[in-house]
């Protein structure tokens, strides 16, 4: 009987039933956080009848030790360094970003992925992957950059 009863309000909290029966709409999740280094000062877009976008890029290191020895100092230390494309909607948010994000600073980022696909200067079709900014956190202090 508990497990019942469980099951049943774990149903309700995943979906949501609309008015028409033939579908369920699901509850889901879209989330990402990054902690890393600003690569380039903020730039501020603005397209034509749309609201202006502030956009930047967050580098995230992964750092492994691999060999025979990977548990020792003498093993071979590998680091890989990842891009983030950061793009901030939110109007105050946005404009907090492009006045006080810097290059090198630390920034904590939560917010969401959204993919895109655009056609480049040669008229190839890339794919992008962007992270949309609900909340950044401010981690360097003013003027630092190490």
């Amino acid at each position: 009987m508990f497990r019942s009863a469980s099951v049943q309000i774990l149903r309700q909290f995943v979906r949501h039933k609309a008015t028409d029966a033939s579908y369920v709409l699901e509850r889901s999740i879209n989330k990402v956080q990054v902690l890393g280094r600003v690569g380039q000062d903020p730039i501020m877009r603005q397209v034509e009848g749309r609201n202006p976008v502030t956009i930047f890029s967050v580098a995230t290191n992964e750092v492994w030790r691999t060999g025979e020895g990977a548990n020792t100092e003498s093993a071979d230390v590998s680091q890989k360094t990842t891009w983030h494309r950061v793009s901030v909607f939110k109007p105050g948010l946005r404009d907090v970003a492009y006045q006080y994000v810097r290059k090198g600073a630390r920034v904590y980022v939560e917010g969401k992925l959204d993919y895109g696909e655009y056609v480049d200067k040669d008229n190839v079709r890339r794919q992008a992957t962007t992270v949309i900014a609900d909340n950044i956190i401010f981690l360097s202090e003013k003027g630092d950059r190490t």
